[in-house]
């Protein structure tokens, strides 16, 4: 029953909100910086290449590299979202939702651009990192306390509690289907390794995550290349269903062409998190030289969860043809496609797979919640009592939770939280926009490495604890 109505919110007064408020954000942002997401890719390319040192140039330090934090981010955003979220949407909104979210990806991108580069301009230092996201910038920048400790709570309850249950449920699900495991010795199992990586701090979970990220994100791609290869005629009859049903011209269940954008566009923000202010938190620990470094190379994670990732698991399903069959939704469609594909070892991958998205999810999504609980408060006690919630407590309540509950909850506090977000990042996005173009210049200049200093931002100097 509070599902119910927690959907019924959530598809019917927030979910149309959310996306008016995205759309505007995306396309005004994709216009002011001249379409930064598509112009410079491939300096996002270049820059994501020649991160690899972790040495600390402001401090001396060992601190977190710009690749690292582009990793853990990575490792929230590509998760339950790019298999289970996928097929939900497909299942629930059609075909077509896939299409808006490429959409949201596309204008996204710039979104997430303008965020992190305001999380590394707003970044306070810590004895072995930096810290910083929405919380600091909103503080900081907007003088709002309110609106940042609104943040802080929500981030906290979103990522650290919702969605790390959601990442239990489906991973507790998956190796139900594929090996018959009990979702409470799995999620006991996940609960183990998570609390001993997150008493690590954030250069623990950096080092776990560089080292997941890749391997996950290139086998699962080597395996959809491999199926597309083998019905490569279907190609074109996938991409066609995928326009035709997005603009209403639908194809089985799924109902009108707003609850397909609805689906779509809910999916992608779930999976790629542009403008939910979830990246900037950890774009802001990347020690660089320009703000807009990290900004570039996180817009470029929206397109590796959403264009990449999602699209992989869309064509599973598309391709397969079970996105019709009544009772499959899930991770459940998303097992079932693939093993229509390729057998019996199609569940098993999954499950595999799925552990290893989910659990990198797991422990990314904890530190979201561990720099905004750090905004609130100093408290040894509180940290700790969070870090046996968040990786302790939830996971265990979503191996024994419905799907429904915890998708339905998730979207509900995500679009709350994405709502504080988009106030911040609109209000100061004139910063990101000075910086965007100090960046250009000095690429214009033939500087290869552009070095930001505080003093070229004289009204806000004072606000700015780094960048001396």
């Amino acid at each position: 029953m509070v599902s119910d109505y927690i959907t019924w919110i959530n598809d019917n007064v927030l979910g149309y909100i959310l996306i008016g408020a995205l759309s505007f954000c995306g396309i005004w942002f994709t216009i002011r910086t001249k379409g930064v997401q598509f112009r410079m890719i491939g300096e996002m390319f270049r820059l994501l290449g020649d991160s690899t040192s972790t040495k600390s140039k402001a401090s001396g330090q060992h601190a977190i590299s710009s690749f690292q934090a582009f990793a853990v981010s990575v490792a929230t955003r590509v998760g339950t979202g790019n298999l289970a979220g996928v097929a939900t949407a497909i299942a629930i909104g059609g075909p077509g939702s896939v299409f808006w979210m490429w959409v949201m990806a596309l204008l996204g991108a710039s979104t997430a651009f303008i965020e992190s580069t305001l999380g590394q301009l707003y970044k306070e230092r810590q004895q072995e990192s930096f810290i910083g996201g929405p919380a600091y910038y909103i503080s900081k920048g907007l003088h709002s306390k309110w609106l940042a400790y609104a943040f802080a709570i929500l981030i906290t309850l979103t990522f650290g509690l919702s969605y790390n249950s959601i990442q239990s449920n489906t991973i507790c699900s998956a190796m139900n289907e594929a090996f018959g495991w009990n979702p409470i010795i799995v999620g006991a199992i996940l609960t183990g390794i998570s609390l001993f990586i997150v008493f690590g701090g954030i250069k623990r979970i950096a080092n776990v995550s560089s080292v997941v990220v890749p391997i996950m994100a290139i086998g699962y791609l080597i395996l959809v290349l491999v199926v597309i290869a083998m019905n490569i005629q279907l190609i074109p009859h996938v991409f066609k269903v995928i326009v035709t049903n997005a603009f209403g011209i639908r194809q089985g269940i799924g109902g009108t062409i707003g609850i397909t954008m609805i689906y779509g566009i809910k999916r992608g923000l779930f999976s790629n998190e542009a403008g939910a202010g979830s990246a900037p938190n950890v774009a802001a620990t990347a020690d660089i030289s320009h703000p807009v470094k990290q900004g570039l190379i996180q817009a470029l994670g929206v397109f590796t969860d959403t264009i990449l990732v999602c699209s992989c698991t869309a064509f599973i399903i598309l391709i397969s043809g079970l996105y019709n069959e009544p009772g499959l939704n899930g991770i459940a469609l998303t097992q079932a496609a693939l093993g229509s594909e390729i057998g019996a070892a199609g569940p098993i991958f999954i499950a595999v797979a799925l552990f290893l998205f989910a659990f990198s999810s797991v422990i990314g999504n904890y530190y979201y919640g561990e720099v905004n609980i750090k905004f609130m408060t100093k408290s040894k006690t509180v940290l700790t009592i969070y870090r046996l919630c968040s990786t302790g407590v939830v996971i265990m309540l979503g191996a024994m939770s419905t799907l429904e509950t915890v998708w339905s909850l998730g979207d509900l506090t995500t679009a709350l939280l994405t709502f504080c977000n988009l106030i911040g990042i609109t209000g100061l996005a004139k910063y990101a926009f000075r910086l965007l173009e100090d960046y250009r210049e000095q690429k214009k200049r033939g500087v290869k490495d552009p070095v930001f200093h505080r003093s070229q931002l004289p009204e806000i100097e004072q606000e700015i604890e780094c960048w001396e």
